[in-house]
């Protein structure tokens, strides 16, 4: 790039940074950085080194153009240059002496030489391109006036500002240049590029992104890539790259409560790797976690039971029974760890006087001690344990706290530099270490909140040493300025991490490891160590970019891999639980083998009512692989999220999302204070709730009536082997993607699910499932509904829905043939289980008469229609000698016999002497009584009190009876 001679003497550059020929080129960022740097010491605004960089590139590439643009029109500078002498004549020369005065190359500008003198200079080689040092001048003129016309280049506009050449012919001189390039043959590359003359190949990247020196970057490389070469285009990479990290540095924070949520597809380059899951035990299939903010908890149950409890031993056995009580047979307790002190400063510093530090800026892997220590845990851990709850711990791989053991005896084993990333850092705010062999000192931007400062300093006290260290980072939003990264192209630090989570999985048969996505190989080398291209997710990273080969060579295996195999092979009865996004949930539970991986869709998508999207997640995984689904955590909220009530209220929705959380296939996974109705997000720092919140006894109520139950039957809905999910199709037979239904199976239990996630009514037919992959054959099925649970072709089913409280019954013939009718109001929810079996005869009376109508028991229902035709024959011998058993009952009858005769007539006060009578009528009145119980619904207002359906059922008999007869088997089964 070829500055003017005002820009040097006003900003005094070094002339170490120019070549003879008066050309800036920047070697490197730290180059640039040190130019902007003088720059900006005479500017309020400062100059990015990032922009200049993008300059020199820029003007580099237009000079490798022009030279294959040249050895393509051999002689066509020579004949430009003609052309303007005999249009120019004398100021042909003068406006070439004016140019490289004002523009002067190293020996003009030291006043070694005049412009004249210089211009006439011979450059040897280039006599067969028509180049000389003024054909060199002439192409310098182009460029320079090309930038002047960059909207992208104003900012920096004096070094190239082209007024200096007023009061010469400059102007004329370049119209005449441009025009003559302008009729000269096309520059480009296969048949698509005739008639790109020059004077379009100086344009068009300025066309196509006017402001944006990224966007012409990035237009050069995509069009002329393949004439610049592999080293330059890498060059022209990693420029794009510092600027993107610009922009993510100066861009301020950005809003990810509502990230964008993506289907699963499965085509992904990981899946084709190989499949390898990790086998679960037992229990692992059927865990229900509870999540607690440890702090805020111990504070909460203070208050419950009106005593300090401030340590884990402290915690009542009342509680810990009230949680198995409910269903809940893991708890997550969330900040156990000794945390870091430095973290604790910051944040008070910062105006939280009543903080702890965050859960995941961590001093050691010890429980804290005003936690209790490890004594408290293991009181905890064998309490919790013998009511059949398991205790699970985070672990926190990718950083330590800034003023951890690690980084003031392994510094080595951090990311750093030994200069500050950025020239305008500075390290003059107090110590954070309580280390005296040590000084930890923030970025001091941070603290007025001017910049998020992406390392922080160091200073060892005993040898000297300065380095700058990297904070903890995921590439979405700021640092995490509490914590230190760790370098894991380190083998030392893999290992070193690795003894660490083994001692984790030793006191904690359930681990979840935070932002686990972060340590897959290719996104440690996208945030860390970037490809060229692939840079810009952390401001100042792309210059330690590696190439993909030099990564796996440094980094050979992925490190979650190895880590499922040692906790395998040395602490195998740990389940492992990664938090992990970006589309990589598939891949870390069927490549890497953990046993459980995060899925944020089930909140994102049933909260926000993509219905249709979900369910196509479901199907998509249930084609690939149905293990997947098994393995997900689901849950409607978590400590990053928005508290369960704000997403999804306290009402209809709630509770129907609630259901399906607990029985889908995965591991339900509730939020602290979710159960409670509280709504206030606990911060990883927070010592106790901020807000003053009452549990809301109602929503308890409501979860024990419909949810525990579930939690209860985990072990029915947690596997994927019987797991069907089907298409709701209306009437018109379109499927309505607003309802979920789904059936599973375990051993001889039945349970199957419908819910309606939309304010609207609909109704339609439940029978096919959706297409699902047969790993044994490799083909894809699919079952029709009754099929799926297991009917009989005969009879009829009973069942309850566990919503309700309500018991139904369908023909099993109807459900093979049609499928199951239902009605759903909104956000109407079904859970149906306790299947049984039931003949014909008088179970298809009953049928009929409630018509899809629930009742409370259906044994009752039988009992109204038929019992009288039971105590018939007892009654009709006494009919005959009424007087005479009176008087002898008085006499000779036992007391005892009195009295259940007493009690059948009053049930049945005048039908003794009419039984025949009581025989013909028996169906009328049957149905009178089922109208009085079908008027009532037994729902909430404005929803379907009943099922018009037949739902479909299974028992364990298939109970048949003979006509006219009101026994058998089914009463007793009840």
């Amino acid at each position: 790039m070829l500055t003017s001679r005002a820009s040097r003497q006003k900003y005094n550059f070094s002339l170490d940074f120019f070549r003879p020929d008066g050309h800036v080129i920047f070697s490197d960022l730290a180059s640039a950085r040190a130019f902007a740097a003088q720059m900006s010491a005479l500017r309020t605004d400062p100059v990015p080194a990032t922009d200049l960089y993008a300059l020199s590139l820029l003007d580099e590439a237009y000079h490798i153009l022009l030279k294959h643009f040249y050895s393509r029109y051999t002689g066509v500078m020579g004949r430009a240059m003609g052309m303007l002498q005999s249009n120019l004549g004398s100021k042909y020369d003068l406006t070439l002496t004016k140019f490289t005065e004002e523009f002067p190359p190293l020996p003009v500008f030291r006043g070694d030489v005049t412009a004249g003198v210089y211009l006439s200079t011979k450059v040897p080689n280039l006599g067969d391109l028509g180049r000389g040092v003024r054909a060199a001048s002439i192409e310098e003129m182009l460029l320079v006036h090309n930038f002047n016309k960059n909207p992208a280049v104003n900012r920096y506009k004096e070094l190239i500002d082209e007024k200096a050449m007023n009061g010469s012919a400059y102007k004329e001189f370049m119209q005449l240049l441009l025009d003559f390039f302008s009729r000269q043959p096309g520059f480009g590359n296969g048949e698509s590029s005739l008639g790109e003359s020059l004077t379009y190949l100086l344009e068009a990247p300025i066309k196509a992104a006017p402001d944006s020196l990224e966007g012409q970057l990035k237009f050069i490389i995509e069009k002329w890539g393949h004439l610049l070469g592999e080293a330059f285009s890498v060059r022209i990479l990693r420029g794009i790259d510092y600027l993107k990290e610009d922009i993510l540095r100066l861009q301020g924070p950005v809003d990810f409560s509502n990230p964008e949520t993506y289907i699963p597809s499965f085509a992904s380059p990981e899946y084709a790797e190989y499949e390898r899951y990790s086998a679960d035990k037992d229990w692992m299939p059927r865990l229900v976690l509870l999540a607690k903010n440890t702090y805020v908890w111990l504070d909460q149950l203070s208050k419950q039971y009106g005593r300090s409890i401030t340590s884990l031993d402290q915690i009542p056995d009342e509680e810990l029974d009230l949680l198995a009580s409910r269903g809940f047979t893991g708890l997550w307790l969330i900040g156990l760890w000794e945390r870091s002190r430095a973290s604790q400063r910051i944040k008070q510093r910062m105006g939280q006087a009543d903080a702890v530090a965050s859960a995941y800026s961590l001093h050691s892997y010890d429980i804290a001690s005003d936690l209790g220590g490890w004594d408290a845990l293991n009181s905890l851990r064998t309490r919790a344990w013998a009511r059949g709850i398991r205790l699970s711990a985070d672990m926190v791989p990718n950083h330590m706290g800034i003023d951890s053991n690690w980084v003031v005896e392994h510094p080595d084993w951090f990311l750093s530099s030994s200069f500050p990333p950025f020239p305008s850092y500075s390290f003059r705010s107090e110590n954070l270490s309580d280390d005296l062999r040590v000084g930890i000192y923030l970025e001091d931007h941070y603290y007025d909140k001017t910049d998020a400062a992406v390392t922080f300093q160091r200073r060892d006290h005993q040898t000297g040493d300065i380095r700058y260290i990297y904070h903890g980072n995921d590439g979405t939003s700021f640092p995490w300025n509490d914590t230190a990264q760790l370098d894991y192209t380190n083998p030392v630090v893999r290992e070193a991490v690795i003894q660490v989570i083994l001692h984790v999985a030793r006191n904690f048969p359930v681990i979840r490891f935070d932002a686990a996505m972060t340590l897959a190989k290719k996104h440690v080398q996208r945030l860390w160590f970037p490809e060229p291209g692939a840079g810009g997710a952390i401001p100042s990273r792309s210059q330690y970019g590696m190439t993909k080969v030099e990564f796996d060579d440094k980094v050979p295996e992925e490190f979650w891999r190895e880590v499922v195999d040692r906790v395998a092979a040395e602490v195998p009865d740990t389940l492992l639980l990664a938090e992990a996004f970006w589309l990589m949930e598939g891949y870390f539970v069927r490549t890497l083998g953990m046993h459980r991986v995060y899925n944020s869709a089930f909140m994102h998508m049933l909260r926000d009512e993509d219905n249709a999207k979900y369910r196509m997640a479901i199907k998509n995984t249930l084609e690939f692989d149905p293990q997947i689904l098994k393995r997900y955590v689901n849950f409607m909220n978590n400590p990053d999220e928005k508290t369960a009530v704000e997403q999804f209220g306290k009402g209809d929705k709630y509770f129907g999302i609630c259901t399906v959380l607990s029985t889908l296939p995965g591991l339900p996974m509730f939020g602290h204070g979710q159960v409670e109705g509280f709504a206030e997000k606990y911060g990883m720092e927070f010592r106790r709730p901020k807000w003053e919140e009452t549990r809301d006894d109602g929503l308890v109520r409501g979860h024990e009536w419909r949810i525990f139950p579930l939690l209860h039957r985990r072990y029915l809905f947690a596997d994927v082997e019987q797991f069907l999910l089907f298409d709701f199709y209306r009437p018109n037979g379109g499927v309505d993607e607003e309802v979920f239904a789904y059936s599973n199976r375990f051993n001889e239990e039945r349970g199957l699910v419908i819910y309606h996630n939309k304010f609207a009514d609909t109704k339609g037919w439940i029978k096919t499932s959706a297409a699902y992959i047969e790993k044994s054959s490799g083909k894809m099925k699919s079952k029709n509904l009754a099929e799926g649970l297991g009917l009989p072709r005969v009879g009829h089913v009973i069942f309850k829905d566990y919503v309700t409280q309500l018991e139904y019954i369908r023909s099993c013939k109807e459900i093979w043939d049609k499928g199951l009718y239902v009605e759903l109001g909104a956000y109407q929810c079904h859970a149906f289980m306790d299947f049984r079996f039931v003949g014909d005869t008088e179970w298809k009376t009953i049928c009929d008469q409630l018509n899809g109508a629930g009742v409370q028991s259906m044994q009752a229902e039988w009992k109204k229609l038929f019992a009288v035709v039971e105590e018939t024959p007892a009654e009709e011998k006494p009919a005959k000698k009424k007087r005479a058993v009176r008087k002898a009952a008085v006499k000779k009858k036992p007391v005892a016999k009195k009295v259940v005769a007493k009690s059948k007539a009053k049930k049945t006060p005048a039908k003794a002497k009419t039984t025949k009578a009581a025989v013909k009528k028996e169906v009328p009145k049957a149905k009178k009584i089922v109208a009085k119980k079908t008027s009532a619904p037994r729902s909430k207002p404005g929803k379907k009190p009943v099922l018009k359906t037949k739902p479909a059922v299974i028992t364990k008999k298939v109970v048949t009876k003979k006509p006219g007869t009101g026994k058998g088997s089914a009463s007793k089964k009840k």
